[in-house]
Parts: structure tokens; C-alpha cells; sequence
């Protein structure tokens, strides 16, 4: 790999950090939380400054796999009026949620320019079939609008794609608009491919680009970035239920190495990166997790719900096997991403 690309790589890792903890010191400072320190990567110090005006320490840190606000009351109790732990309920709930909130917008716009700068956009009517294909076999024809494969709607040539890739493995129903009719196909078979030991769907058959227009550009941008959180949770969903394994995951070692790869491969492919692992974080951090953000929310809806908080050392001490299990879980998938570099 390149090392410019790997530097290009870690500089994009830890912009998406940066707008993630932006995210929660906006919110912060909106709501008068006192904040002891904004810091960029953790471990020791590379750089630290202290605003004379506020007393907020702004700090970049050697390891670029994290950030965090340091808040005062974040994790104890505190007299400081402007404590997190004095705030009400619905103010912790917003500052908890924006780190992740800036994650998925920042993503969103990143897709929206990416699609702008998209020479040719890409409907979901078939416009011929390849050589080989076995679809039209099965009665998909030229000319049918695609409109859901099983229950799946498919709004554009992305979606289309990756929906056929992930459900298309077996017969699939296929439901298309004909001549004005709506026309159910049932149990379509698509070519399959393997990667990875995983066998997926191929698509057989070209579609016609649509006419770029601002509207089209909003409609595909919209489109995609729902494909894209939808790819997220599919993988989710197939890693606990075991379509995957923690042998699949992959740490900063390996998201570097694809960035970096990506980068290489061009801009458009670095684009959808940069929204794909923007997008990832996001939703990752939303995740009822301890010590996750998604972890502090559901702390905070039962507190909103019962209208009582639930004890701070109970908190605490779930938070903080949470993080020892999540470093276990680095750990692991760090020492797999360098096994993998070494031996590949």
C-alpha cells in the first residue's frame, strides 16, 4: 500500500472521529455543560491547549482509534451547576445522540455530492440481459420497472444491486411494473457467485441510466444513503445470527487498509468509503451498548421513562465491563488485521 493512501486514510478515520465528538461538544456547549477537555485519539498527549476564554483543554492525542468531551457529572456526581448529571433528562438524551446524529448527517452529504458528481445515474428498468443470463429464463423481459425482489423495494440501480447480491441467493419473487400492469415473477433464480466462502447474487441484466435532474439527484442521494444504512444492518443482523463470524470483522488495521485501497482505486470508490464507514459509525454508536452511546440513551430512556435514574455505580460498573469487552474485541480483530496483512 501506498503511504500516502494509509496517511489518507488515517487523516479521513480521524475527521469522522472529530465530527463525531463535534457532534456531542455542539451539543454540549448549547446546553452549558461544563466541559473539562476535547480531545482527538487517545492515549498521551500530542498537542494541548487551554482556552483562556472557556477553560476547555482542546487536546490531540497519539491514537487515532477514538476521541471523546470530557464532561463534568458525565460519570459522577458533581455540585458544578453546569454538570451533565444536573441537566435534564431530554438535554443528555440530545448531547448523547448527536455525536452519532453528526456521523449519519456528515454521511448523508457526503452521498449527496458523491451522487452530483456521478457521470450517469442508474435506474431499475431492465435495458438488456448478459450473455448467459438466467432471469429472463424465469420471465424477467426488457423494459420491466423492478420494483421490490421478495418484500424488498428497490428505488434505484444501487439498491437494485445490492439487494439481488444479498437476498438473491436462492429463488426469489420478483415484482415488476409492465406496460402499466404490476406483474409478480415467482421464484426468479439469479446467477451466484462465492467470496469469501460466502455465496451472494449476481445481477444478469443492464438498466437504463435516468435523466440527471436535481430532483433525480435528491432521489438517488436519499436512495442510497438508505441502501447504505441498510447494508449496515444487514451485516449486523448476519454477524448475530451467524451468517458471519467475528473472523469477518475487521479493526482500524483493517478499515485503514481499505480506505487506503480505495483511495487507489479512485475517487468515487474513496467517496463511498468515507460515507460507508461515516454512515458505520453512526449506527454502530447507537447500538444499545455498554459504554457505547447507543449504552448511555438506554440508560436514559428508562431514567425518562420511570423518571428516576438508575444507580450511577450499577451504571458505571456495566459501562466499564463494556469497555474492557470492547478493547478485548480490538484487540482480537487488530491482531487479525495484521495476520491477514502479513500473509497476504
Amino acid at each position: 500500500m501506498n503511504v500516502l493512501f494509509i496517511l489518507l486514510a488515517i487523516l479521513m478515520f480521524g475527521f469522522l472521529i472529530f465530527i463525531h465528538e463535534f457532534g456531542h461538544y455542539t451539543a454540549a456547549r448549547i446546553f452549558r455543560v461544563t466541559i473539562n477537555e476535547f480531545a482527538i485519539g487517545m492515549g498521551p498527549k500530542l498537542l494541548s491547549r487551554v482556552s483562556k476564554k472557556t477553560g476547555i483543554r482542546y487536546s490531540l492525542r497519539a491514537l487515532p482509534i477514538g476521541g471523546y468531551v470530557a464532561m463534568v457529572g458525565e460519570d459522577e456526581e458533581s455540585d458544578d451547576p453546569g454538570a451533565l448529571c444536573a441537566k435534564p433528562v431530554w438535554q443528555r438524551i440530545i448531547i448523547t445522540a448527536a455525536g452519532a446524529a453528526m456521523n449519519l448527517l456528515v454521511g448523508f452529504l457526503a452521498m449527496t455530492v458523491l451522487v452530483a458528481a456521478t457521470p450517469t445515474l442508474g435506474g431499475t428498468v431492465v435495458a438488456d440481459f448478459f450473455d448467459g443470463a438466467t432471469s429472463s429464463s424465469y420471465g424477467l423481459q426488457i423494459e420491466d420497472r423492478i420494483l421490490k425482489i421478495d418484500d424488498t423495494r428497490v428505488h434505484t440501480a444501487t439498491d437494485l444491486v445490492y439487494t439481488i447480491m444479498h437476498d438473491a441467493r436462492g429463488p426469489v419473487d420478483v415484482t415488476v411494473e409492465r406496460d402499466g400492469q404490476t406483474v409478480v415473477l415467482a421464484d426468479v433464480q439469479f446467477p451466484n457467485f462465492t467470496e469469501a466462502g460466502h455465496v451472494y447474487g449476481d445481477r444478469d441484466f443492464y438498466v437504463y441510466a435516468v435523466e440527471k435532474t436535481p430532483l433525480a439527484v435528491a432521489h438517488q442521494a436519499f436512495w442510497q444513503s438508505a441502501n447504505t444504512v441498510q447494508m449496515i444492518w444487514d451485516s449486523l443482523y448476519d454477524l448475530v445470527f451467524g451468517e458471519y463470524t467475528v473472523e469477518d470483522l475487521s479493526g482500524p488495521v483493517g478499515v485503514t487498509q481499505a480506505i487506503s485501497e480505495a483511495a487507489e482505486q479512485g475517487s468515487y470508490n474513496f467517496g463511498f468509503m468515507f460515507v460507508f464507514i461515516s454512515v458505520n459509525l453512526g449506527i454502530f454508536n447507537l447500538l444499545p451498548l455498554p459504554a457505547l452511546d447507543g449504552g448511555r440513551l438506554l440508560f436514559q430512556v428508562i431514567e425518562l421513562i420511570f423518571r428516576r435514574p438508575v444507580n450511577r455505580n450499577v451504571e458505571g460498573y456495566i459501562h466499564f465491563v463494556g469497555i474492557m469487552l470492547l478493547m478485548l474485541l480490538m484487540v482480537f480483530v487488530t491482531f487479525q488485521d495484521i495476520t491477514r496483512l502479513i500473509q497476504s
